[in-house]
């Protein structure tokens, strides 16, 4: 069996002004910080001698693999999309980079940024718009029902607020 795996389907290419900057500072870090000291550290393995049993010299050129195609990967993805700086006219909306403040028959509350692909990170609160949480609350306005599958089941959640405030970076 080979190790070709069909490609992933491609994300939307929105992403917010804070997804990208984070994605320039880490090709900054990986390119200007990583990268120069992983050389630096297969340079001095490699000056050990025999490489083909030298794990620092072998791990190494791994690393410098992975930071490289690392890099690759996100320059070409900030020169395809689109940074939404703009706040939607209609604020009462829930739209890309909004804060939706959503409550459950329960009484649980969650909060969420619905942001591009390349950015989501649910322990912070940020969904990608993508996901099946975000295309229900895309569109929906202040005491909307939504109705979001959840482990097989529906439940039911209101929209309780929507504000579309930056996050301090």
């Amino acid at each position: 069996m080979g190790r070709w795996r069909p490609p992933r389907p491609r994300g939307s290419r929105y992403i917010t002004p804070e997804g990208a900057r984070r994605m320039r500072a880490e090709v900054k870090y990986l390119w200007e910080e990583e990268r120069p000291r992983v050389t630096s550290a297969v340079s001095e393995a490699a000056k050990l001698g025999d490489r083909s049993e030298n794990a620092d010299y072998i791990y190494g050129k791994k690393r410098l693999r992975e930071i490289d195609s690392r890099v690759r990967f996100l320059t070409k993805r900030l020169e395809e999309v689109t940074v939404v700086d703009r706040i939607p006219e209609d604020r009462e909306r829930v739209y890309f980079g909004a804060w939706v403040t959503i409550e459950d028959d329960e009484g649980n509350t969650s909060t969420y940024r619905i942001v591009g692909p390349d950015e989501f990170n649910v322990k912070e609160g940020l969904i990608s718009m993508d996901s099946p949480v975000a295309r229900a609350l895309l569109g929906k306005r202040l005491d909307d029902e939504v109705d979001i599958r959840i482990e097989e089941r529906w439940v039911t959640y209101y929209v309780l607020e929507i504000s579309y405030e930056t996050s301090a970076d």
